[in-house]
């Protein structure tokens, strides 16, 4: 069967099972819009390429499958870096098509020509100039496989125009077979052994999970681990709803802005259990006073982060869900043999945990609930919308003070229900990511918590959301300023405060969200705050922007200055210093 290079790229997705895409056409990428109109898939049209990014992040994030963008050659191209480097950076399986001048033209400065792949080498997994259109078929499967195995991530697929013209015989594409690229999956047993070794002999230990057990669908295996050893969990910022909240050995989110039980359990632990986490820098603070007295367990799939910031004492290369696994069985063959042999029994454990309920009870998550000048605080909002939305709710957030108080004060009790902008700390990522989980999971409700200055970036996404109708629902905190920024300047620079002041009115988010096709409502007091909610989640056949008129006083805690060491947390006014 002969087919142009666009209709074998169409067909080839389709083999890969893709069900949507999110893009924008241009010249260059023309010639494979024309086979989607015959095509199963669904083809969502943003209003800018920024957006086909994010959104193709947020329906992989919510449904394991890698997300597809489509745009087309130069500015195209280069509006999709960033959702490229967000997608890197948290190990997000992303397929983007791009298209490019013809492959006579490149080099020439042609009209909208960039070396598209050059720009994003450093930014994907891997990428393809396609030259010739019989490689289709096949590139096509080599992408979809280097996206989703390993350690997942963004590729890029180049479409010169003549390629996409081209004719080509139709094949089923073989076995894909990449030199130099063969993932280990399987952890080394002598080092699961050696890693259950020193966990039965832990006095103080503390299980450090990252994305990387979203990444593998690792989420039961870790419970089972907790369960099988009583070890507590932190979950990093990635790994929200990898372990539910409810559950008495979780203690929720380390780092910058992470809970004071978290972050001071880290560095009192003896042993840092590290699966599928990277020792990021938001974690630890400054790495030579991080956990100074742990020995560090390390599983990751990809071996460059094995040693890059903290030298495991047990590395462990290999998938996080099959290397877990193996552990549990490992961990209780090691605790039977203790239980038969005394001397080598595992510690009693119970002063560690002691110390850590101590430690919740001293300093919880707090703000003050009764302002004197009532005006509402964000926190507040957070927990309102928890408490009205079911526990299965897909929160989507922007990045920022709005990203840390919705980390900190919702619940998460189920895997894949938090979506979020965590290496690159994309602002404007919420209301398109919120759009393509919406797609991927249109059974879910889904609410994207957005701060002012972020939702100004992207906002026109809404147009998509409307015209598409991808019913989702927006809460904008609005306190006026780069909040985040703002706290930085106060606390650091002396309350200097450069350009960081928004304007709570101007522009005005009930407008703006209505020109928008959208139902845009306004809050004002804590009064008003349930009523609001209650409406939003009443409506379902539009978009609905929700815009909260926050304090714009409101600072994050707990912090720990960046750079500096986690032993120096800084907890809310009404906590005093902290302690240990």
């Amino acid at each position: 069967m002969e087919l142009t290079g666009a209709q074998a790229l169409i067909k080839s997705l389709e083999r890969q099972g893709v069900e949507v895409m999110f893009g924008l056409p241009g010249g260059a990428i023309l010639p494979v819009y024309d086979p989607i109109i015959d095509s199963t898939i669904r083809h969502v049209l943003v209003r800018h390429e920024q957006g086909a990014g994010h959104m193709a992040e947020g329906y992989a994030q919510v449904t394991g499958r890698p997300g597809v963008a489509i745009v087309t050659s130069g500015p195209g191209a280069t509006n999709i870096v960033t959702p490229l480097c967000d997608a890197y950076v948290d190990s997000i399986p992303m397929v983007c098509i791009a298209g490019q001048v013809a492959t006579s033209s490149i080099g020439t400065d042609a009209f909208q020509e960039c070396d598209t792949t050059g720009i994003t080498m450093a930014v994907t997994k891997h990428n393809w100039l396609v030259t010739d259109a019989q490689d289709i078929p096949q590139i096509v499967a080599e992408a979809f496989h280097v996206a989703t195995t390993g350690r997942p991530g963004p590729v890029l697929i180049d479409m010169p125009k003549d390629v996409s013209n081209a004719p080509m015989s139709w094949y089923e594409a073989g076995p894909v077979d990449l030199p130099g690229y063969k993932p280990t999956t399987h952890g080394h047993p002598r080092m699961i052994k050696e890693a259950a070794r020193l966990i039965a002999g832990a006095q103080r230990p503390v299980i450090y999970a990252g994305g990387g057990i979203l990444k593998a669908h690792a989420s039961q295996a870790l419970r089972d681990l907790v369960e099988a050893t009583g070890i507590p969990v932190v979950t990093t910022l990635m790994a929200r709803g990898a372990f539910p909240d409810s559950h008495p050995l979780c203690l929720g989110m380390p780092g910058m802005h992470g809970n004071y039980t978290a972050v001071t359990a880290m560095q009192r632990a003896d042993l840092l259990i590290t699966l599928g986490a990277r020792f990021d820098d938001r974690v630890t603070g400054k790495p030579s006073a991080f956990a100074p007295d742990a020995s560090v367990i390390h599983v990751d799939v990809d071996p460059a982060e094995l040693g890059k910031v903290r030298r495991p004492d047990v590395p462990i290369v290999g998938d996080c869900r099959l290397v877990i696994e193996e552990l549990v069985k490992a961990v209780i063959v090691e605790m039977d043999s203790g239980a038969a042999e005394p001397s080598s029994a595992t510690p009693d454990r119970r002063p560690w945990l002691d110390q850590i309920r101590q430690w919740q009870q001293r300093y919880p998550l707090t703000y003050d609930h009764d302002p004197p000048d009532g005006v509402l605080k964000p926190q507040f909002v957070v927990e309102a919308l928890r408490d009205a939305t079911p526990d299965d709710t897909i929160v989507v957030s922007g990045v920022g003070q709005h990203q840390m108080w919705a980390s900190q004060y919702w619940r998460f009790e189920h895997p894949h229900t938090w979506v979020n902008s965590g290496g690159l700390g994309t602002m404007g990522y919420a209301v398109p990511a919120a759009i393509g989980a919406k797609v991927g999971r249109p059974d879910r409700m889904v609410w994207a918590i957005d701060g002012d200055g972020c939702f100004q970036m992207t906002a026109q996404e809404l147009v998509t959301a409307s015209s598409e109708r991808i019913p989702i629902k927006v809460a904008i905190l609005n306190n006026a300023y780069l909040g985040m920024v703002r706290q930085w300047q106060e606390m650091f620079y002396d309350e200097r405060y450069s350009e960081v002041y928004l304007s709570p009115d101007l522009p005005d988010y009930v407008k703006w969200a209505e020109a928008m096709g959208c139902v845009g409502l306004r809050v004002e007091s804590p009064e008003e705050v349930g009523p609001a909610i209650d409406k939003a989640n009443q409506i379902d056949d539009r978009p609905v922007v929700i815009d909260f008129r926050t304090d714009s006083s409101e600072k994050v805690f707990p912090m720990v200055a960046a750079g500096g060491s986690n032993d120096d947390i800084v907890v809310g006014p009404s906590q005093g210093e902290g302690g240990r």
